[in-house]
């Protein structure tokens, strides 16, 4: 098996655990705070699963900024597509938002916003500590 699919399987596997932990969190404090809140089963179920699915994804694409005989813009479409793409189930599958064109298009150029956003910043960060590493070896 591919190196690559084994590391986004294994990354996957060690830190998908955290989307239900932290959906558990949200629903703990919504139960806290909101009177009368409550969801079925089903949609506790499907929120477990599709959280798991969502960190499985997320933790998995990491491994797609590692693969160095790739071009920057292919990583980045990779990874940015995985993303998309189980953000959007997640969210769809668990009604967070409408299944309307309208809405949809919304969360893409949110989505669009915030991941380059951060990836900007983490390009920065690594920049920057890349420098001040360099600076230390001479």
């Amino acid at each position: 098996m591919n190196k690559y699919v084994k590391d986004f399987f294994h990354r996957g596997l060690i830190f998908g655990g955290f989307g239900p932990v932290v959906l558990g969190i949200v629903y703990w404090i919504l139960s806290e705070k909101v009177e009368n809140f409550s969801i079925s089963g089903f949609e506790f179920f499907l929120g477990i699963i599709s959280t798991y699915f969502l960190a499985f994804i997320q933790a998995g694409a990491t491994v797609f900024n590692q693969i160095e005989h790739w071009p920057i813009t292919k990583s980045l479409l990779c990874h940015f597509s995985s993303l998309f793409v189980a953000y959007t189930l997640c969210y769809l599958g668990n009604t967070w938002i409408p299944f309307e064109p309208k809405a949809i298009l919304v969360f893409f150029g949110v989505f669009v916003i915030i991941y380059f956003a951060v990836w900007i910043t983490v390009c920065l960060s690594v920049k920057a500590a890349s420098k001040k590493f360099n600076a230390k070896i001479k």
